[in-house]
């Protein structure tokens, strides 16, 4: 008989086009294993009518997860990384991170136009978007929007907001591309710390050896750079923090843009760093700002 590996996931339909993709590359780089998905309704899709800030943050969106990978139910969770807590539990470590998807944020309008009606309000519940956003225009207000991508999509459509920013990986992954207006640079707007990167989460002392060839060096090195800089400045998945990382040789180079919610100071730098040491880089840049 197989050995039967379960991987615990949210039940959005990104988030199960997400594990799809890790299961079909288990089962085919190990014909000897099997595979099954376990779905899960986490606190964070249930409460829809509170912002995340509100009612705990984006771990609200993994507790589910954890605690079946805890009880053993489920063997591996997917993650999309920009959603997992800066801090995660020694007993549950991140064992793998994927190939970067196109990490820009992109500007969906509703279906039929062609400009942004800034009559009415960007759906955008995310500051770290929100502050970037509004350098680009200057005249946009926002509204809270909450869901899944579907429905944004459906909300957005029936005439509730003017626009709504979200990230192409997902839309990509879903297949709707063809609902994105504008991708932005990664410069006009910094992207979210982990977007576009699968996060794979096990439990230790487990032999994750048969995700070896899925994980990807680069991709886990601007993760944990990025990641580093978010925890050192004590931030979380809500707070108004942006940080993304490009390698080009051993050279790792850190964005990031920090938004002092107690001063109002913004602060945004870049720093280059050996690669092979990431976190120290995302912590020395947090420091920086922290200094100023």
């Amino acid at each position: 008989m197989k050995q039967e590996i379960v991987i615990g996931s949210r039940e959005s339909r990104l988030a199960l086009v997400q594990t799809e993709i890790v299961k079909k590359y288990i089962e085919d780089a190990h014909p000897e294993l099997s595979v099954r998905v376990l779905p899960m309704k986490t606190e964070g899709d249930r409460i829809l009518d509170q912002s995340l800030e509100t009612i705990g943050g984006k771990g609200l969106f993994v507790k589910e997860l954890d605690l079946a990978l805890t009880e053993g139910r489920s063997d591996l969770s997917v993650h999309s990384l920009k959603d997992v807590p800066m801090v995660v539990p020694d007993s549950l470590p991140l064992v793998a991170f994927s190939v970067r998807e196109d990490p820009r944020d992109v500007l969906v309008l509703p279906e039929g136009c062609d400009a942004i009606d800034l009559s009415k309000p960007i759906g955008c519940s995310s500051k770290r978007r929100m502050i970037q956003f509004a350098r680009m225009y200057p005249e946009a207000q926002f509204a809270p929007i909450r869901g899944n991508v579907q429905t944004r999509l459906r909300k957005l459509d029936e005439g509730q907001y003017g626009a709504t920013i979200l990230a192409a990986a997902g839309l990509i992954r879903l297949g709707l591309t063809g609902r994105i207006s504008r991708y932005f640079s990664t410069e006009e707007m910094i992207p979210a710390a982990g977007q576009g990167i699968l996060a794979l989460q096990g439990r230790a002392g487990e032999d994750y050896s048969f995700l070896d060839g899925y994980a990807n060096r680069e991709a886990a090195q601007c993760a944990l750079a990025e990641r580093a800089f978010v925890r050192a400045l004590g931030g979380d998945c809500t707070t108004p923090v942006a940080a993304f990382g490009t390698i080009g040789g051993d050279t790792l180079t850190l964005r990031a843009i920090y938004l002092d919610e107690e001063t109002k100071c913004l602060h945004e730098g870049i720093l280059e760093g050996n690669a092979d040491e990431p976190e120290q880089i995302g912590t020395d840049l947090a420091e920086r700002f922290l200094s100023e």
